[in-house]
């Protein structure tokens, strides 16, 4: 199959083809101790993944109310030899409801560096390979943020800067304040949530407008060598095996195909999803989130072999559940 290069590796030439997400580290969704057990689980992940060959560690301050970078963190006072050899990624701008405060975004500086001191300090690094802004901040001081962003840079906690869930619109806007690039942006691509692709091909054919993606994102990233990012790119587990018995015609119909073509390639189910998304030619790195670790296994497999055009057209449509126009 065709080698395929990744915008990031511009930057980190050794970077992986698959991202490891930190989502499902540190236990629960509360402002519990992470235990023993939770530590030793991101140690078997961590190292499962690197050994598949995974070294792009995907983060955010928020994931398990901190406790995934925490967990993440612990490994690597345990191992600290690790760390040269992983590119860390994380997020910020998130904020969760606080008292009778909801739930907010904020790119203020002074969130915006408490954040950066709280990651590094949870994961035990001095530094960020990637700092990517979460969701858009509609209070966002763009001048303020260049600021921030490039004291951040000056001082060495930060290599590089990203963004999360943006408009090319909102990249482009950004940028033009911005000494530093932007390097990549994560969004959710999967064979479940096609309207990245729907988007190109409705236009100009009835209900293009319910396309749920905003026209020309993906042709600004690919023009300018912005890493997209999958999130969610295993389609929320919706074309497991329990897929096969579906309600939904549309995904039963797609999990047996994708279960066929996984036969085909002597590869997993979770190969498939992925090398749906690998064909593309942006060249898109999706981030995994499994903890099972044949599972992360399994999903590296995806680099084996490459779809055909007539078997990503036939997933394609299948998830569409309709004909093309």
């Amino acid at each position: 199959m065709t080698k395929q290069t990744l915008p990031l590796q511009k930057y980190y030439p050794q970077s992986s083809r698959i991202a490891y997400g930190c989502m499902g580290l540190g236990g629960e969704w509360d402002n519990s101790s992470i235990i023993n057990k939770d530590i030793s689980q991101a140690h078997s992940v961590i190292e499962a993944a690197m050994a598949y060959g995974i070294n792009f560690f995907d983060h955010a301050d928020i994931y398990r109310n901190g406790k995934a970078e925490q967990v993440f963190g612990e490994v690597l006072k345990k191992k600290p030899e690790l760390r040269e050899n992983m590119i860390l990624q994380s997020k910020c701008g998130i904020r969760f409801k606080e008292g009778s405060l909801p739930g907010r975004y904020d790119f203020s500086e002074k969130w915006i560096k408490h954040s950066v001191e709280g990651s590094l300090r949870r994961l035990n690094t001095e530094y960020l390979d990637i700092l990517m802004l979460h969701r858009p901040d509609p209070l966002m001081q763009v001048e303020e943020l260049a600021e921030t962003l490039l004291e951040l840079k000056s001082a060495g906690k930060v290599n590089h800067f990203a963004v999360s869930n943006m408009s090319h619109h909102q990249i482009s806007y950004m940028q033009k304040h911005l000494e530093l690039p932007i390097i990549a942006n994560q969004i959710e691509m999967s064979l479940g949530k096609l309207d990245w692709l729907n988007d190109g091909v409705m236009v100009g054919s009835a209900g293009h407008h319910q396309v749920d993606f905003v026209s020309g994102t993906l042709e600004y990233c690919q023009n300018e060598r912005v890493q997209l990012q999958a999130w969610g790119c295993l389609a929320k587990g919706r074309f497991s095996e329990q897929g096969l018995q579906s309600e939904c015609h549309v995904t039963r119909q797609t999990t047996k195909l994708i279960f066929e073509l996984a036969e085909a390639h002597h590869a997993t189910p979770e190969a498939i999803l992925l090398a749906f998304l690998l064909k593309h030619p942006s060249n898109i790195q999706p981030v995994i989130g499994t903890t099972n670790l044949d599972r992360i296994k399994g999903a590296t497999m995806a680099l084996d072999f490459e779809l055909t055009r007539d078997e990503w057209y036939s997933l394609f449509v299948s998830a569409r559940g309709l004909a093309l126009p």
